[in-house]
């Protein structure tokens, strides 16, 4: 069967979203995606609701910042959330982006080092090791999570990188169990992560099958492709005039990028990013997106899995999440 996940954001209330992820489990789909990046919905109170609600789906941040949470605190939340779904959870972590991260005091120096430091020291924990840990940014005395009350065991909690960037999939590769590929990239994107993915992998005597692959891809369906496209052409904008690490993997023209730097950045209005929507092309947007008829959306999500996706997490946009699903549902690319 296909591997398939569900990503979410903050579009949906949070009992409407629990509605979408029990569907999903009754048709198949291995995993749901709760989103954190943004200042809209902290992913962790979603997860437990899908966690109470569910029996079988997998869970997963995506992804959670690396600087903002204590490793000691991060592994005490994600062991709690195994407490409430045994073996369903993911921990998804990524180095945030700019402007968001420096307007809230942020500053992201050596953001490799800080990601290896922080998952050496979560995993150790999670493990149940006491933990003495002297970095450059973690720094841990004797830590332990100091189970009392309930059985003292390793949590089997996984750890993926969300990573866009040569150097940060490579440190996926070389040390997590994972990397969430990051979506409006061309499947084009791919052949390039692979490699940085495999090159990382060898450093630690892996090879990239050792490396789960799943990837956030858009996915706008509708009943014409001219639908979809404006259906998805809101989100791609706002995208590319707020996160930099997206613009630059996105393979989109940077005097387009530019052009839309002049009307966008973060935080912005709806208006503004309807403005710079205006600015973006159907053939951008179906670049980097799967929008179009149902079997135009699978087509592209093969290509993504052909060029070394393991699992998409498929990212609805539209008001009928169900109707996505209902087209992945059963499907072998």
């Amino acid at each position: 069967m296909t591997r398939l996940a569900i990503y979410l954001q903050d579009a949906h209330p949070i009992t409407e979203a629990i509605e979408y992820v029990q569907y999903a489990e009754e048709k198949g789909f291995e995993a749901v995606w709760q989103a954190d990046s943004r200042l809209v919905r902290d992913a962790v109170v979603p997860m437990a609701a899908f966690g109470a609600c569910t029996e079988t789906i997998k869970i997963g941040s995506g992804v959670v910042d690396c600087w903002t949470r204590n490793p000691a605190r991060l592994a005490s939340t994600f062991s709690t959330l195994d407490d409430l779904a045994p073996g369903r959870m993911i921990l998804g972590i990524g180095a945030w982006w700019d402007p968001l991260a420096s307007k809230v005091g942020i500053e992201r120096n050596k953001p490799l080092g800080v990601m290896r430091e922080i998952i050496t020291a979560v995993r150790a924990l999670l493990a149940d090791e006491t933990v003495t840990f002297k970095g450059d940014f973690v720094n841990l005395d004797g830590v332990e999570l100091d189970y009392v009350y309930q059985e003292r065991r390793p949590k089997d909690v996984p750890i993926y990188i969300g990573a866009t960037g040569p150097k940060m999939l490579e440190l996926s590769g070389e040390i997590a169990d994972g990397v969430v590929l990051n979506y409006l990239v061309s499947p084009e994107y791919n052949k390039k992560a692979m490699q940085s993915l495999e090159d990382g992998a060898a450093r630690a005597g892996r090879s990239l099958d050792d490396v789960d692959r799943p990837q956030l891809v858009v996915c706008s369906v509708a009943d014409t492709r001219e639908e979809a496209l404006d259906g998805a052409r809101l989100m791609v904008t706002q995208y590319l005039g707020q996160q930099p690490h997206i613009m630059k993997a996105s393979g989109v023209p940077e005097s387009l990028l530019d052009e839309i730097g002049k009307v966008l950045t973060w935080p912005a209005t709806h208006e503004q990013v309807e403005a710079a929507s205006k600015l973006v092309p159907d053939d951008i947007v179906q670049m980097i997106c799967a929008a179009g008829t149902p079997d135009e959306v699978r087509e592209k999500v093969g290509q993504y899995m052909a060029d070394g996706c393991t699992c998409p997490i498929l990212y609805p946009l539209g008001p009928d999440v169900k109707k996505m699903v209902d087209v992945f549902a059963d499907w072998t690319p």
